[in-house]
């Protein structure tokens, strides 16, 4: 099911960007991270800043959509209907539609998709940076920057879709 605010995967995508212009900040943590990669100001110069940032965003951007099934528990009910539920007038999508109706709106809150992008950093985002560190023989204070940025981000960006993304009746 595609959301009729399909946007808000745009407005979604500027979250990890803004995140990690702070997050990655000097001021904040930009010099720890710096010092756990062994980065200095001069190394990090290089780079053709265009093709990273867009990189940057069309990757955030499939994060986004990708994520709505963890965030929106309403998503993944309709696969149990498929492919029935897309026969415009069926039984099976008069079913789903009422159901929408009853139950649509439930545990449709930032709050709740906050939780849901944590749930997804811990699960997720944390073991894939342990075992990329691990074999780049990096330390904890790695994993943790790393993870306390994706735990932030994942959360803001849950909030945001499961409280936002509306999508119409089959």
């Amino acid at each position: 099911m595609i959301p009729t605010n399909f946007y808000m995967y745009f407005v979604a995508a500027l979250i990890p960007m803004i995140i990690g212009a702070t997050y990655y900040h000097p001021k904040v943590l930009g010099n720890a991270w710096m010092k756990s990669n062994g980065f200095t100001m001069e190394s990090l110069q290089g780079g053709n800043m265009s093709v990273i940032m867009g990189t940057a965003y069309l990757l955030s951007f499939i994060l986004a959509f990708g994520m709505t099934g963890s965030v929106i528990h309403q998503v993944n009910v309709g696969s149990l209907f498929m492919p029935e539920v897309m026969e415009p007038g069926s039984a099976i999508q008069q079913e789903f539609n009422e159901l929408m109706v009853k139950y649509g709106g439930r545990f449709r809150t930032f709050p709740h998709g906050m939780l849901h992008g944590f749930i997804n950093a811990l699960f997720f985002a944390l073991p894939v940076i342990g075992i990329n560190a691990a074999f780049e023989r990096r330390g904890w204070k790695y994993v943790l920057i790393h993870f306390g940025y994706w735990a932030i981000t994942l959360m803001l960006m849950g909030g945001l879709l499961c409280a936002t993304l509306e999508f119409g009746g089959l």
